[in-house]
């Protein structure tokens, strides 16, 4: 089983204007969607396009937390949420105006008790089994919540997957973790130096590797992915030149990509191209990847 960890889900209100929106008057939006997520689930609904099962576990609160359970319901995906009896699942508003502006909710208090209860659910996973930590952590969250959940199953033989930056992502190196994703921005952020190039991005990654990492996918935007396997091999990915509907979610893809491309075949190279596909098609569609996008770029990478 693939169990997945979102500690901030979030619903996502995508407001659209052809023209410009301005500051300090009324405006109409010319379109609005949203979209139930957070990064563990949005990994979670990819891999159900993937014909693969997970469990979403995270905290949901009030009347947010209830449309975030109820609307990401899926034959592939089991919801094993931990309700909080106060506050409510944030939700993040996404402008998209020539740019795209961001405004993100802070979502709800996570008390000890809660975060004990989701340590008690973690000690159910199997030797075999895959572990997905992915995204920032709620304001009131310990800053090594992280590396207490790797602790919690480190005596078990399970695939850990790390999407998160900065602190979050270095802390948890030295729980080896089977793939981390950190972007060239986030490899500079790291180590204090300007990333740029190829050789550059496989020093950098080796680096991460030396601290513990196994795998590490670095997100190069236009310019694909890189992959340093834990053999030393350096594999890369393109992308697709068609038009960039919305980023958001793309490397929450990737990772679900990757991890089906591994499970399925134990190959690297084809695993990172799973996985690219899947970013790609996410980001050419209003909303995550769909079992159709995915194979139709695939057969173009």
């Amino acid at each position: 089983m693939i169990y997945t960890v979102t500690l901030s889900p979030s619903i996502d209100y995508v407001v659209r204007f052809n023209g410009t929106m301005r500051f300090n008057i009324t405006n109409r939006s010319d379109s609005e969607e949203f979209y139930f997520g957070g990064k563990g689930i949005n990994v979670s609904q990819v891999l159900a396009e993937l014909d693969l099962n997970s469990t979403a576990f995270g905290f949901i609160a009030g009347f947010t937390g209830d449309a975030i359970e109820k609307g990401i319901r899926n034959s592939r995906i089991r919801t094993d949420f931990i309700r909080l009896s106060e506050g409510f699942t944030r939700i993040n508003i996404k402008i998209k105006s020539g740019g795209e502006t961001e405004i993100n909710g802070q979502g709800p208090d996570i008390p000890e008790a809660a975060l004990e209860e989701l340590m008690t659910k973690l000690d159910g996973i199997q030797d075999g089994d895959t572990l997905v930590l992915a995204g920032s952590i709620p304001k009131t969250c310990p800053d090594d919540v992280y590396e207490r959940m790797l602790e919690r199953v480190g005596n078990k033989n399970i695939m850990i997957v790390v999407d998160a930056t900065k602190q979050l992502l270095v802390n948890s190196l030295s729980k080896h973790p089977f793939l981390i994703k950190p972007n060239r921005m986030e490899l500079s952020e790291i180590f204090h130096k300007e990333v740029d190039g190829k050789e550059d991005v496989v020093k950098y990654a080796g680096k991460l590797q030396e601290m513990g990492a196994r795998n590490v996918i670095v997100s190069l935007g236009r310019q694909g992915a890189l992959l340093l396997d834990e053999t030393g091999g350096v594999h890369t990915c393109g992308t697709l030149k068609q038009p960039v509907i919305s980023t958001v979610g793309a490397g929450d893809s990737m990772v679900a990509g990757f991890i089906a491309g591994y499970q399925k075949t134990g190959d690297y190279g084809y695993a990172l191209k799973l996985g690219s596909a899947c970013g790609n098609a996410t980001s050419f569609l209003p909303g995550l990847a769909t079992r159709e996008k995915i194979e139709e770029v695939l057969a173009q990478l």
